[in-house]
């Protein structure tokens, strides 16, 4: 069995506002039931906030480097495919997903994470330009991306 180096990793859970909405969900659908039946509409708020902060953590994707690949979401690539990786901050990133994108690009975004990292991808037999991923901490991905060594090295 080997170890495993991880170097960066990072869940992309929703910030205070995201499970906020999961709490406003809940309250929405109680008001909803509440004139039916009170204690079923207590029942059906509590359910639907967990279900909807369940569905939240289970759709949040993970962004790691470790063991020489990069994973975005479901995405992974060998760092030694990568080029020069460039961390953005809030505007750069706003660029970067409108007139700066090309539609090539992989991108793992989430909203509520507004920085990111764009890192060239050289590997002649995939198309894909680049890959441009969201994360709230861009310099640390981009260090961890640059520093890593390739698999089996």
């Amino acid at each position: 069995m080997t170890a495993t180096t991880l170097t960066f990793h990072e869940r992309l859970l929703p910030g205070p506002g995201g499970w906020l909405g999961t709490v406003g969900l809940g309250a929405i659908a109680a008001i909803a039931l509440w004139p039916v039946h009170v204690p079923a509409a207590i029942v059906v708020g509590l359910l639907v906030c967990v279900g909807s902060a369940v569905a939240l953590a289970a759709t949040s994707p993970v962004v790691e480097v470790s063991d020489g690949v990069l994973r975005a979401g479901r995405a992974r690539v060998p760092v030694s495919l990568l080029g020069p990786a460039q961390d953005l901050d809030v505007a750069a990133m706003r660029h970067e997903l409108g007139p700066g994108l090309d539609a090539r690009a992989y991108v793992c975004l989430r909203a509520w994470a507004r920085t990111g990292v764009r890192v060239a991808l050289d590997d002649p037999a995939d198309p894909t330009p680049y890959w441009l991923i969201s994360t709230r901490r861009p310099e640390l991905l981009a260090q961890a991306i640059q520093t890593e060594p390739a698999p089996y090295e």
